[in-house]
């Protein structure tokens, strides 16, 4: 069964290629969602899929050498209609 989560990450997650690595792993797995940067210097990310190949894509971007990310807030909201992942500005 698929899931959404919104999730916000904490550390050097900007100016480092985190929104386009995390669309390219996102659409490897068949995710579908948005990431953007926020004005605080953190990235949001909210995406669906089934959880294996969400943890699959989170586990992609804490192992890449210019990302560091901190920590994470993470929550589990309701699923939405729609296709692909993208890059929101």
């Amino acid at each position: 069964m698929e899931e959404r989560r919104r999730i916000e990450f904490h550390g050097r997650v900007q100016g480092v290629g985190f929104r386009y690595q995390a669309q390219k792993y996102a659409s490897a797995y068949g995710l579908k969602g948005w990431v953007r940067n926020e004005y605080d210097g953190s990235v949001t990310m909210e995406v669906q899929g089934f959880p294996e190949m969400i943890n699959m894509m989170l586990k992609h971007l804490t192992s890449d050498r210019y990302i560091e990310i901190e920590w994470v807030d993470s929550k589990n909201i309701p699923p939405e209609e729609g296709r692909g992942f993208h890059v929101r500005y």
